[in-house]
């Protein structure tokens, strides 16, 4: 009987010592938790905040549109877009853990997150989050009148709709009056692609373009013709490689003058 209250109350002090044992390191594997990247804000923005509330906030407080194709670089100071890249590889890292890919062991999909956040923000969708580029202007000194066709520009945009590219070329056709204002040609391709570098639908960034011409040069006509492919159409979908999406837009003297117009479209097609 002595035996056997001994040996009961040894397995009790074991168990006991085992209870109050740490884990050892090998039993499980503690993941620290992701942080959120907060924005360090002013006395009129609530601390804490993720950096991408705090830019919207401030859009709102304005009562501005902040559509996929607008610019919001009035809403973002200078330091905060290397703070927005870190939080969407966040929000991109977590889209991967959902899709079930396993970025821990796969080589190939380590640091993806932050390689495409990078991307959208700094390339891609770059026309959203800066300004828009300095254009040089020059007096129309030879009181220059006549047709002038700029293109085909490249182009590289997103469709709003899967953002999937549109890879496409843009030619801009421009009727100055003896008082326009003339930029140098490389300012129509910058021009160009900080209104293309946004998710975009093809109808509305031509005339998006059309419209900052108008403002910036003050012609008597311009015109723009975009030919592009959609790789929503032809990567996914109907998956249609061979279709294409040709639009214009015609303002001023292009869209009163059919002999410029056609004089315009023609010269394209000899290009």
């Amino acid at each position: 009987m002595a035996i056997k209250k001994m040996v009961t109350k040894s397995l009790s002090k074991s168990a006991s010592k085992s209870a109050n044992k740490p884990a050892s390191k090998t039993s499980s594997i503690q993941i620290a938790p992701r942080k959120m990247v907060t924005k360090k804000v002013s006395k009129d923005e609530p601390a804490g905040l993720p950096l991408s509330v705090v830019i919207r906030r401030r859009i709102e407080a304005q009562k501005a549109r902040f559509h996929a194709n607008d610019n919001i670089s009035a809403f973002i100071q200078a330091d905060e877009l290397e703070s927005l890249i870190d939080e969407v590889a966040e929000k991109m890292q977590a889209v991967l853990e959902s899709l079930v890919i396993d970025t821990r062991s796969d080589h190939n999909t380590q640091n993806t997150s932050q390689r495409v956040a990078k991307m959208f923000i700094k390339e891609v969708f770059n026309g959203r989050y800066v300004v828009q580029p300095t254009l040089t202007k020059f007096p129309n000194i030879s009181r220059l009148n006549e047709l002038m066709i700029i293109g085909p520009i490249t182009v590289r945009s997103a469709c709003s709709h899967h953002l999937c590219p549109i890879m496409g070329r843009v030619w801009i056709g421009v009727l100055p009056s003896k008082d326009s204002a003339l930029i140098g040609l490389s300012k129509y391709s910058r021009l160009t692609e900080w209104v293309m570098c946004r998710p975009q639908i093809q109808e509305e960034a031509v005339v998006e373009l059309a419209d900052m011409l108008e403002k910036k040069i003050k012609p008597i006509g311009v015109a723009i013709v975009m030919d592009a492919d959609h790789f929503c159409m032809q990567w996914r979908g109907v998956k249609d490689r061979d279709s294409k999406m040709v639009n214009s837009v015609m303002r001023g003297a292009f869209l009163k003058d059919s002999n410029l117009r056609r004089e315009f479209l023609s010269l394209l097609e000899k290009r």
